[in-house]
């Protein structure tokens, strides 16, 4: 039987072993995360030979000459019998820009002539509801007379 000294040694030794297994996994898996950051930078860094893809050009505005061209152009691809998508993609413009600009650019209802129209309907109506007033008045009349309230 060993002496309780050796007994220590011998159970230090095996404990030694167990415990400088597992920093040594977790130092592999530390070097996995260190090298994960620096493959992203890597990637980061533009190759010199590649070209960057150009930026997206700002938003287009077109004046009102070159709106009405384009709207021109997709009617008649319209009446040639394209489709509205296959028009206004020609045009180089999206559908929903094709409608805005045909609403804005659709001519306003003439203010003149839904004025004078107003005008003559509220006329029309001063007229009829004086007409009624005085058709009552008549009937009121002849129910008093018929009662005898008069």
């Amino acid at each position: 039987m060993p002496s309780p000294n050796e007994a220590e040694t011998e159970q230090t030794v095996t404990e030694e072993p167990a415990v400088s297994e597992a920093p040594t996994a977790k130092k592999a898996s530390r070097a996995k995360t260190v090298r994960s950051p620096k493959k992203r930078a890597a990637k980061a860094e533009p190759a010199p030979d590649v070209q960057a893809a150009p930026a997206r050009a700002g938003r287009k505005v077109y004046s009102p000459k070159e709106r009405a061209e384009r709207l021109s152009r997709i009617e008649k691809a319209i009446g040639g019998g394209d489709s509205v998508k296959g028009a206004t993609a020609q045009a180089g413009i999206s559908e929903q820009t094709y409608y805005q600009w045909k609403k804005a650019a659709a001519p306003a209802p003439s203010e003149g002539g839904e004025l004078k129209d107003l005008v003559a309907l509220e006329e029309e109506n001063k007229r009829l509801k004086t007409l009624l007033a005085e058709r009552l008045r008549q009937e009121n009349a002849e129910l008093r007379k018929k009662l005898g309230l008069n």
